[in-house]
């Protein structure tokens, strides 16, 4: 509970490589997270060689932490293994279809973050690279990934060379609901942000950001409308390719 309730995102690593056997320690407890069907249709890619790290860089809109991060782990939804062993005993697969993506999807995020938890009860930090999915065609090409797989995240992970502090996080009463959803009022919703709002940080940000409010640097800066359209798209095109969509 304590690893849990301390995680804090670190973007500044010491130059300090993970012992193999300590790195091989918490891959192995990522693989003990629940899967479904105990089919585990997952891969992690484990990326440590400074000049595949240069070219995913740029995949990561050239993050510092993408380079600086002595490992970093690929999170991939992964049905070609899966399927493959499925062939070769006289079982015909039926996972090229988006259910089967959005299955192997979740298996390789729950991977994710037990390897994170693994990693920080060890001292070590992680950072998520939300990234993954903008640009996966163009990982899967770095990566070599085959059919029937898609990069659905990516964790920097090494030795903190920073202490920041704990992220704001809303208060529980607004994500929890009990027995079924209860829609916000607009009381609710300015009582759950305002702790948010008041930020000396987040009122910078609205500064430069020459803006309004802070929902107007999410909605108009941050994660624009037509960003998430041309990023979607793009999704889709690679989960078509990939095998995952018929049209």
């Amino acid at each position: 509970m304590e690893v849990l309730n301390n995680h804090v995102t670190i973007r500044k690593f010491k130059n300090k490589p993970v012992d193999p056997k300590l790195l091989e320690s918490i891959l192995y407890s990522g693989t003990r997270a629940s899967t479904t069907g105990n089919m585990q249709v997952y891969s992690v890619l484990v990326t440590q060689e400074e000049d595949r790290k240069q070219k995913l860089a740029p995949l990561h809109f050239n993050q510092p932490v993408a380079v600086n991060a002595p490992v970093l782990l690929t999170f991939v939804a992964d049905f070609n293994r899966f399927s493959q062993w499925c062939t070769m005993n006289k079982a015909k697969p039926g996972y090229a279809n988006f259910i089967s993506f959005f299955t192997a999807a979740i298996d390789a995020l729950l991977v994710a973050q037990n390897v994170s938890v693994a990693a920080e009860n060890n001292g070590l930090g992680i950072c998520y690279l939300g990234t993954t999915t903008y640009n996966a065609k163009e990982i899967i090409d770095v990566l070599n990934l085959p059919k029937l797989t898609f990069p659905v995240t990516t964790v920097a992970l090494g030795y903190p060379d920073e202490k920041p502090d704990l992220t704001d996080r809303l208060p529980l009463e607004a994500v929890v609901h009990h027995e079924k959803y209860s829609d916000y009022s607009e009381k609710n919703i300015r009582e759950f942000y305002a702790y948010k709002e008041s930020l000396t940080e987040m009122q910078q940000f609205v500064k430069e950001n020459q803006k309004e409010t802070l929902a107007q640097v999410f909605t108009d800066v941050r994660y624009k409308e037509e960003d998430n359209l041309f990023f979607s798209e793009k999704m889709l095109q690679v989960l078509r390719d990939q095998g995952f969509l018929n049209d």
